[in-house]
């Protein structure tokens, strides 16, 4: 059975918390106590006696009412421990680094509804329906507001807690009140953006278990912090003597409900950001399926369900919860007479954005869907208006100069987010309305998710949203905020700029298809003199040019801008047409030559300062040329870099390769992702080899020093493997999800070309991607893109159309001109 020790040892000081003159005021890396100092401070403080077995300690406490057991693993474990500042008690650290701060105080009910309703800035959405906001409620707050709810009249109550951040409940007196883990740095702000693969429930049931353990380890003692703005009396205390003094967020909602039939609770975490919405949106829609009063299945005469949202504050992302109940119950009820009939006369005057602008116009009905979501804002502003704080937040970043900072960073840049992510909330409210115009007669036979992937044409607007390089001032070369780059920074690893002026000037094997460098004026005439004279003897000839950014010829040389911070990288200009960069390339030549000043110019790292005497658009360059190649035409076609070419941008008897090198599958583009999409298509594995055939040509035409582009997509992928910073990685997968999509994208054109040729492509490519491509399931396939061999693609957010098209198209340079 054991022996029988006596409790009564040498007394020994049990202080809450270790505090030497050690600490640095850093969270600290040492652990916790050894397990001797637990077993005298915590086991021989409740024990009479301590029988020991094969399995665990078992105690017997001085008044023989209790009995249990410590197991080794809790001796064992390695928890770590860490103070706020010097002059605050050490302690344990949840998770390792977060310290629990309580999650109500007075000052977040600015609608002064705790004591009316038990829980922080109550409120009900303007027109009678029956969608509610408020903040964060305690277990006693929460059970108020229901007893509030049923003496009103609602039988059916839906609440959506939309806190993306974990929440404990710990027992104070006769309450249950809610706590946050947060980090040293920032006390006042809750964990956020945790990633797809993290569950917010199973992440409390850990923090719960933890809490747990830590008291055990401290007499029933856990620390927590009240007065995070002062300090006064903190950490305090609180007891825990059992798990059921800790309460998850699921315990606390759902228990009062068990025996409320038609009262149901649901998680929809959404992110502070507000950002990437899709997967929160279709948990939101499976809620209502399960709704019949929500859906137009049969008349029923019953009234819809109340909507309750609530998140810490009842402000943000209550919100915009608020208004995707309130653009359902629009499709459920009817919508207002008049809409937008309650908005005040500054949104009014407000010019749309940009965006917004081009949905309404790709849509008949775009403009009606657009004044529906306008409406709901509406309703929903008692305590914010998405809309206005878009451009609350635009004239802060416009009115700011270069040199502020914020948090670290630039003040334009943390304004510019933050235009950003309040404009994408909005767009999204507007395709959400469209999903119901679509979805909501059909009881939602489609998720959000998937619809999207028969309308990706929206995400290339969101994508595109920031377009304020079209708006960036001219004078920014001639004030020396930016500099000119010469274009004499090409490798020329064909050794073709002696004879031809220009660099890697080549040919295609068998196929009247050129290639080079951008070139100047005298080396345009050039290439055209080769052309059409000799045995070659062109007489048409279609030119194009695919950058996406500004060049210029000055003075015989080609230039274009760049910042002086990081001028190896071009400056993207997100046009609409072809027709936008050319008028920014007018405008700039116009500057520079009124300016008859010195400008600061680079030629690889070398600096100089020049004087334009002559300078030319790309446009004029071919202008002058036309006159004595009249076959000449001249396109431009701006393409990104890496990526795959957007729908609308692409103008309008084989053997198998024999290939011997490292991951040859990958480097013939057998990639799973890539299979799939061949079994999808008609003739699939054809379009595929003559797509690989046109590939091999043109890599003839280069040096060994150049990638095959089937082999820059499996080498870059290879390179994540070997990224020193976490960065490095994300920039190493975007490029090479980029490259992947770019060769499905020649595949699916291959298609294009074969399908379309009896109707000689009347219909554009885009429109082919829409009608046909689109409802065969060819962007769900790319909603995953992946290296399926390899990577879990569930939780990669790259991996999806929207993340990824808005990640390849995000200006991380400094910002310019003003967001349109």
């Amino acid at each position: 059975m054991g022996t029988t020790a006596s409790a009564a040892q040498q007394a020994v000081p049990t202080g809450p918390c270790s505090d030497n003159g050690q600490s640095n005021g850093t969270t600290d890396s040492r652990r916790s106590i050894s397990v001797n100092s637990f077993q005298t401070l915590s086991i021989h403080n409740k024990a009479k006696s301590i029988i020991t077995n094969k399995v665990a300690p078992v105690l017997i406490t001085y008044n023989c009412k209790e009995e249990f057991q410590i197991h080794d693993d809790l001796f064992k474990a390695n928890f770590a421990v860490g103070r706020i500042s010097d002059n605050l008690p050490e302690h344990h650290l949840v998770q390792g680094k977060y310290f629990m701060v309580c999650d109500i105080y007075s000052k977040i009910d600015v609608l002064n509804t705790t004591g009316s309703h038990g829980v922080p800035n109550f409120r009900q959405a303007k027109g009678n329906y029956p969608v509610f906001g408020m903040g964060q409620p305690s277990l006693n707050g929460f059970q108020k507001v229901l007893q509030i709810f049923q003496q009103e009249g609602y039988e059916e109550i839906l609440y959506f807690c939309v806190r993306e951040e974990p929440v404990v409940f710990l027992r104070v007196d006769n309450d249950f009140i809610p706590y946050t883990p947060r980090r040293k740095e920032n006390l006042h702000e809750n964990l956020h953006n945790l990633g797809r693969d993290v569950k917010v429930e199973q992440l409390e049931l850990t923090i719960r278990k933890e809490l747990y353990n830590f008291a055990q380890l401290n007499e029933n003692i856990n620390y927590v912090y009240n007065d995070i703005e002062h300090f006064k009396d903190e950490p305090r205390t609180i007891s825990i003597c059992c798990v059921e003094d800790i309460r998850v967020t699921e315990e606390v909602y759902k228990r009062p409900l068990f025996t409320k039939s038609t009262c149901r609770y649901h998680r929809l975490p959404l992110s502070t950001d507000g950002l990437q919405l899709q997967a929160q949106i279709d948990t939101f829609i499976n809620s209502l399926r399960e709704t019949p009063n929500l859906l137009l299945l049969q008349d029923s005469k019953r009234p819809p369900p109340a909507l309750v949202f609530s998140c810490q504050v009842g402000v943000g992302r209550t919100n915009l919860a608020m208004i995707l109940g309130i653009l359902v119950l629009y499709h459920r009820t009817g919508f207002p007479e008049k809409l937008g009939a309650d908005q005040t006369g500054s949104v009014k005057k407000r010019e749309p954005l940009r965006v917004i602008q081009n949905f309404a116009k790709a849509l008949p009905k775009g403009q009606q869907i657009v004044e529906e979501v306008d409406s709901a804002i509406v309703h929903c502003s008692e305590m914010h208006d998405i809309k206005e704080a878009i451009y609350e937040y635009k004239q802060k970043l416009e009115a700011i100069g270069e040199t502020c900072q914020v948090q670290g960073n630039g003040t334009k840049e943390y304004f510019l987010q933050r235009v950003l992510q309040s404009a994408e909330c909005y767009f999204y409210l507007v395709m959400f309305n469209y999903y119901l115009h679509e979805q909501y007669p059909l009881a939602f036979s489609l998720n959000f998710s998937k619809w999207t992937c028969r309308h990706p044409w929206m995400f290339r607007l969101l994508a595109g949203m920031d377009v304020s390089e079209l708006t960036a001032p001219c004078d920014l070369i001639t004030k020396g905020i930016r500099l000119l780059q010469g274009a004499g920074e090409a490798p020329d690893v064909l050794s073709t700029a002696r004879e031809m002026k220009v660099a890697n000037f080549r040919r295609v094997p068998k196929m009247p298809i050129y290639g080079m460098a951008q070139p100047s004026l005298e080396a345009c005439g050039l290439v055209l003199s080769y052309l059409t004279e000799g045995k070659r003897n062109y007489t048409n000839i279609l030119w194009m040019t695919l950058r996406d950014e500004v060049v210029l010829e000055g003075n015989g040389q080609m230039y274009s801008p760049r910042e002086p911070s990081c001028f190896e990288r071009p400056i993207r200009v997100p046009t609409e047409s072809p027709e936008q960069l050319e008028e920014l390339e007018s405008s700039l030549k116009n500057e520079i030559l009124a300016s008859q000043k010195l400008l600061e110019v680079r030629a690889g790292r070398e600096k100089q300062m020049k004087l334009f005497k002559s300078c030319l658009t790309t446009q004029e360059i071919f202008n002058q040329l036309k006159g004595s190649h009249p076959g000449l035409v001249y396109r431009r076609i701006p393409i990104l870099d890496c990526g795959a070419p957007r729908e609308a941008g692409i103008p309008e008897n084989s053997e198998d390769e024999l290939v011997s090198v490292p991951d040859a599958k990958y480097t013939k583009g057998e990639f799973e992702v890539v299979m799939q999409i061949v079994r999808l298509l008609p003739d699939g594995h054809k379009m595929k080899r003559e797509v690989d055939l046109a590939l091999d040509a043109v890599s003839e035409t280069m040096t060994p020093m150049h990638y095959h582009l089937r082999e820059i997509i499996i080498c870059t992928y290879r390179q994540i493997k070997t990224a020193k910073s976490e960065k490095e990685v994300q920039l190493l997968r975007l490029r090479s999800l980029q490259y992947l999509e770019r060769y499905i994208y020649l595949i699916l054109f291959n298609t294009y070309l074969h399908l379309e040729k009896k109707d000689t492509w009347q219909r554009p490519f885009s429109i082919w991607m829409h009608e046909v491509a689109a409802k065969a399931g060819v962007y769900e396939i790319l909603n995953r893109l992946g290296f399926l061999e390899f990577d879990e693609t569930e939780n990669m957010p790259l991996s999806r159309l929207c993340y990824r098209w808005v990640q390849q198209c995000t200006n991380t340079l400094p910002f310019r001109g003003e967001f349109i």
